[in-house]
């Protein structure tokens, strides 16, 4: 079924709004509604009023498709809909209708009003508000100039006004043969607009004056926010109430699911009821296919179990999940734990790169020297080159030359021989003196072998020796007396001065007296330190001992301290029992004092010297009582005085022991 036909046409258990039920007419088969409102729809009351007389609908609509869902959401219920349904015409022996048709409603009060708390009058607040009304419509492809905002005429308003509303409710029912002034009021009111009442159909002439403008351009921009909100809203898929079908999970909970499944059902039961048929078979194996159930009477009991298990298991699931993601969180936070921190292996990282960079740097200036060296070295063998291919040029013209001579002189034959003679014993020097220059060739090469082979001996040693220099921190500059000295040597294979070998300070009379005197400093510096080590364990040893001597003295105090507790105790107690013994003799002396003034009163003045004695008695015990509470008092403020003197003195101790320990460390 296509999307207008999906909207329920159930009314809700409980008119909410205070609004009338529709008439429309209801087949015999359809189900009522239960008092547990589990299967309730999401239709709604009836939260809009047609504004308009139901001869002004568009006429576009056909039959079922013109009854649209009466759903309070704002902005999918549409306010054009005046014809709600309509009983077809054929099919006669089908049981007549019993529709009465359908009850317009009465429009809201309009008697409270509400001030627009818009800043409408400021310039910049009519500049965001017009900018925002061109964006949207260009974005909706209405074809308008920003010079058409600011020069607006009441055509141009209308066009607008007309294109905003249809997007917000594409149903709307304009007509053309009707004036603006009699369509605006009815489309805010319909929509909702809150400050509908502020509008004067006057200001709809002329909307681009002084007093009108600032108000007709909010209702612009109230429109052109409805339509991004209405389109916002419709995109967004996961929203459920837009009440899509085709969206609802297998498993599900929501009640707006099920009130969309009741709202596709009782809407396609609707229109077969409109095509004749009584009785839904393909309505009800579409809903126990949705629910999985084996009939159309689902009871609540059983659906709710039935959920409950769905809910278990898939709650269940979860639980395994978050467990085992636990588990394997716990891992790794276990692992991470054990291992080092990462900046600490960052720390070394960094510290070996750093020494590796010191040691390239070294190696890349030996390297470059090298270069140097060997460039010029190129350039002389160059030079060398040069000249002795010149001296060949001049030997080869030389002998041209005598060539040239020998041709035209005339020999005899002993010259001949003679000079023949001489070339042979020439040619045979020659080949004892090439034999000789192959052997010194071999020679040579063996010997630079050899010296290659020590000059990288020689190179890997004082690559140790640069090293050497770096871990002992011997690198220029050296602190004093030495800071004019530079230890480190280069190897300059490429020279022909042997003393130039060796690039540096001299090693005999230089380097190696230095690291002596060096190697002396650090001895000298080591004896110090291990002198100043043994000193300062014997120091810590005594501190130690004194230490464990005010101890001692401190748990002597204490012995003494709890001893003296222990007697003011014992004061205290023995003062306590006294005080009771005194305060029992004083109540029995009372006592026989009462007793004695009434024996008195009874047998006259016979024994008022009994009393008298009794009463001298009784100012005795009274003194001996303050006596004895004075002594305890003096006796609790002695030793709360001693205690508090020792105290003072254990702290003055421990002070000094502090002090003495600063001082020593």
């Amino acid at each position: 079924m296509s999307e207008p036909l999906r909207r329920s046409t159930m009314q809700p258990a409980a008119d909410i709004y205070g609004n009338i039920r529709s008439g429309l007419p209801m087949p015999s088969t359809a189900k009522k509604a239960s008092s547990s409102a589990m299967r309730m729809s999401l239709a709604g009351p009836a939260a809009r009023t047609p504004y308009l007389p139901p001869g002004t609908g568009s006429g576009s609509n056909t039959g079922h498709s013109g009854y649209r869902s009466q759903n309070v959401n704002p902005l999918l219920q549409s306010t054009s809909k005046p014809n709600y349904g309509r009983t077809p015409l054929t099919n006669s022996s089908r049981r007549g209708s019993v529709w009465t048709g359908g009850a317009t409603l009465a429009p809201p009060s309009g008697s409270q009003t509400f001030k627009d708390p818009r800043p409408l009058r400021e310039r910049s607040y009519q500049s965001k508000m017009k900018q925002e009304i061109y964006s949207w419509l260009q974005a909706t492809e209405f074809d308008i100039s920003m010079q058409t905002l600011s020069n607006i005429t009441g055509k141009d308003y209308r066009a607008m006004f007309q294109h905003l509303v249809v997007i917000v409710d594409p149903g709307y029912p304009f007509d053309s043969r009707l004036r603006f002034e009699d369509e605006c009021q009815p489309a805010l009111k319909a929509l909702r607009y809150p400050f509908a009442a502020q509008i004067d159909n006057k200001w709809l002439a002329a909307p681009g004056s002084m007093h009108s403008w600032p108000a007709l351009l909010a209702v612009l921009h109230w429109l052109v926010e409805m339509g991004k909100a209405r389109l916002n809203y419709l995109e967004s898929e996961d929203d459920p109430t837009l009440q899509i079908v085709d969206r609802i999970p297998e498993e599900f909970s929501d009640p707006i699911h099920h009130q969309a499944l009741a709202f596709e059902y009782f809407s396609e039961a609707y229109v077969a009821f409109f095509h004749g048929a009584d009785i839904f078979h393909e309505q009800d194996k579409a809903l126990e296919t949705s629910y999985g159930a084996s009939s159309i009477l689902l009871k609540a009991a059983p659906f709710n179990d039935r959920i409950e298990a769905k809910k278990n298991e898939r709650v269940v699931g979860d639980l395994e999940e978050k467990k085992a993601l636990l588990a394997r969180r716990a891992k790794e936070l276990d692992e991470l734990r054990a291992s080092k921190a990462p900046l600490e292996k960052l720390q070394k990282i960094q510290a070996c790169i750093l020494d590796d960079r010191a040691k390239f740097d070294d190696v890349l200036h030996r390297l470059e020297s090298r270069k140097r060296q060997l460039t010029e070295s190129v350039a002389r063998e160059k030079a060398e080159l040069a000249a002795r291919s010149q001296n060949f040029d001049q030997l080869k013209a030389e002998h041209e030359k005598l060539t040239e001579v020998v041709k035209v002189q005339n020999l005899t034959p002993e010259e001949v021989i003679r000079m023949n003679t001489d070339h042979e014993t020439l040619a045979r020097n020659l080949e004892d003196l090439k034999y000789k220059i192959s052997e010194a060739r071999k020679t040579v090469m063996s010997l630079e072998v050899i010296t290659t082979n020590r000059g990288a001996a020689a190179d890997e040693a004082l690559e140790l020796y640069g090293n050497l220099l770096s871990a002992v921190g011997l690198f220029p500059p050296l602190p004093p007396p030495f800071d004019n000295i530079d230890l480190r040597l280069e190897l300059n294979t490429a020279t022909a001065n042997p003393q130039q070998l060796l690039l540096g300070s001299d090693i005999r009379k230089v380097i190696k007296p230095t690291l002596n005197s060096v190697a002396e400093i650090k001895r000298t510096e080591r004896a110090d330190v291990e002198s100043e080590r043994i000193k300062v364990d014997n120091e810590l040893d005594q501190l130690t001992l004194e230490c464990e001597n005010v101890d001692e003295e401190v748990r002597e105090i204490e012995k003494k301290v709890m001893s003296l507790n222990e007697q003011a105790d014992d004061l205290r107690d023995a003062a306590q029992q006294e005080s009771m013994v005194s305060n029992a003799e004083a109540a029995r002396l009372e006592r026989e004092l009462a007793h004695a003034r009434t024996a008195a009163l009874s047998s006259g003045m016979g024994v008022k010297s009994r009393l008298q004695a009794l009463q001298f008695d009784y100012r005795e015990q009274i003194a001996k009582v303050s006596r004895l509470k004075d002594e305890t008092i003096r006796a609790i403020a002695k030793n709360s005085n001693e205690i508090g003197l020792f105290k003072e003195e254990v702290s003055a101790q421990l002070r000094r022991l502090r002090d003495f320990v600063e001082e020593g460390n």
